[in-house]
């Protein structure tokens, strides 16, 4: 693990960390230093900091850490996959890495397939699953890049090999700020100019585009994958799902690949971005959740 310094956005208290794993270098921040760690991922089109609001919240009773997965962020964009199953091993090597036990784990959006790759098939190293307006390959996700049907065209096309890095090259804040954050959020003010920024710099990278590319490409090549695992090895830890403006897909998607206990909340009035948009309810649920999981640990 190296400290090193920040090449963007950071925010008071947190430490940058790169480290070397499962052939790509991955880029995290942490805070806090007690209590149960809970590991923070990210959707699209985000990066760690997407964060920045939660981060002090959670760190005041947990050990925290927001990574930026390969191809996003200040990550690793060498050659190489970014599947999404790729990704989830990367959260395993990370989790050793890190050498605090098992996590409470919280994916948002096209991280939720990460994050249930990764807690289905390495669960001594999960606590919990939080899963923010996320669906899956085989439970709905389909129906979100079907365009006759209400799902968005940017599925698709982010989808397509080498589309993305063709096309949108040099035009990352204008996707960003144009469509996508006015598109994925309901609250005025939520994300800055300065965030936009941040955002766009970090897409704006040398292969910057190949994280989004790699998880997007998973969704059509998956044949049926993840329902199969799911079928074999259904989650069996505490899970949280939290729906905003996607609701009901969250619930219903978890709870279809899950043994044991769920909880869903649902955020009314709040836009894709919850983590942006509603950090304080989602620190107030995440908080709750994970206290009673911790409680269950200990008796």
């Amino acid at each position: 693990m190296t400290i090193v310094s920040p090449l963007g956005a950071t925010i008071s208290g947190v430490i940058h960390h790169r480290v070397e794993i499962n052939d790509t270098q991955l880029h995290y921040v942490t805070a806090g230093d007690s209590g149960s760690p809970i590991l923070l991922v990210h959707g699209w089109p985000e990066s760690w900091w997407a964060f920045r609001s939660l981060i002090p919240m959670l760190a005041a009773t947990h050990r925290v850490i927001a990574v930026d997965l390969r191809g996003f962020g200040d990550s690793g964009s060498g050659d190489g996959s970014y599947d999404e199953a790729t990704s989830a091993e990367d959260l395993a090597h990370l989790v050793s890495h890190l050498g605090l036990g098992a996590v409470h784990l919280l994916t948002q959006d096209i991280s939720g397939g990460v994050g249930f790759r990764f807690a289905a098939t390495h669960r001594d190293d999960v606590l919990s699953l939080t899963a923010i307006e996320s669906t899956l390959p085989g439970f709905g996700l389909e129906s979100l890049a079907d365009v006759n049907h209400g799902g968005s065209w940017h599925v698709g096309f982010l989808g397509a090999p080498g589309i993305p890095e063709l096309l949108l090259a040099g035009h990352e804040r204008d996707l960003l700020a144009g469509w996508a954050i006015p598109m994925m959020s309901a609250t005025e003010g939520a994300i800055s100019d300065a965030d936009l920024d941040e955002f766009a710099r970090v897409y704006a990278r040398p292969n910057g585009w190949r994280g989004t590319a790699g998880l997007y490409q998973s969704l059509f090549a998956d044949n049926g994958a993840v329902k199969a695992l799911a079928e074999k090895q259904p989650l069996d830890v505490p899970v949280l799902t939290i729906d905003a403006m996607s609701y009901p897909f969250t619930e219903q998607t978890f709870r279809a690949v899950s043994a044991g206990e769920v909880t869903a909340v649902r955020l009314e009035g709040m836009g894709h971005l919850v983590a942006q948009e509603a950090p304080e309810a989602l620190a107030a649920a995440l908080l709750d959740f994970t206290a009673r999981v911790d409680a269950g640990r200990t008796v």
